[in-house]
């Protein structure tokens, strides 16, 4: 484990940053760096929430900033990835049907459903965080912890198929998975008791859609991950912004 390749390949996997150098050869055993590459998302996406907020922008509005940055960061990886995941786990009568419309570029209902709740949520949530006052706070954690989820889902669950994303990347070695959720847990920690019900949510949203991944396409792929991301996200939010 090399701190600056495991960096270097976590950041050319996950986001668009123009990053330089050489990444680790396998992929997933950046794994744990995986998190560290969230908050350095979330960091930029809130200084630049905050600085729309600073210059007269509505709170709905430096919350919209936060949301859209964060997709452009990434990309929109992983919103991709929730959006066919919905249209994959729903629609298809067999494994194989199911995969191959995951792996269809076009969008579909159920994609779309789940795209745009997704980002009502992220946005109504970061909007709550801000009128809280608890802004910083909220937005780097769920943007670190929600990345944890997606090596311990690749090394819990197999590769639903031969080739992708997911295959390419490899499986997380042990202690990669273990760092992941070791820095996750840290962070969480820090928020106390609405902390400890952000964790017992990423944990049902890992278990809930990892198990039904299995029985429906039977294992993970890049899209499932990207969903795991997604949905843990909007999960920490819930917590640390609600009471």
């Amino acid at each position: 484990m090399s701190l600056k390749t495991d960096l270097t390949a976590a950041a050319m996997l996950l986001t668009r940053l123009p990053v330089r150098g050489t990444p680790t050869p396998r992929a997933a055993e950046a794994a744990w760096a995986w998190p560290l590459i969230g908050l350095l998302v979330g960091i930029v996406a809130a200084a630049c929430g905050w600085l729309a907020w600073g210059l007269g922008a509505t709170q709905a509005v430096a919350a919209a900033v936060t949301v859209a940055v964060s997709v452009l960061l990434t990309g929109a990886l992983h919103e991709d990835g929730l959006a066919d995941t919905a249209d994959g786990l729903w629609g298809g009568g067999d494994p194989a049907r199911r995969l191959e419309i995951m792996r269809d570029s076009r969008i579909g209902t159920y994609g779309t459903i789940a795209l745009v709740l997704s980002l009502m949520l992220r946005w109504s949530l970061v909007v709550t965080a801000l009128m809280q006052g608890q802004f910083f706070a909220v937005v780097l954690t769920a943007a670190l912890v929600s990345r944890a989820p997606m090596a311990v889902a690749m090394r819990w669950l197999p590769a639903a198929r031969p080739d992708g994303l997911s295959r390419g990347t490899g499986r997380p070695p042990a202690r990669a998975a273990y760092i992941a959720v070791a820095l996750a847990t840290g962070a969480l920690v820090l928020h106390g008791a609405h902390g400890l019900l952000a964790g017992a949510l990423v944990v049902g949203v890992l278990w809930g859609l990892g198990r039904l991944a299995r029985a429906r396409i039977g294992g993970q792929t890049g899209d499932v991950l990207g969903a795991v991301q997604q949905l843990s996200e909007i999960a920490v939010l819930v917590a640390l912004t609600s009471g």
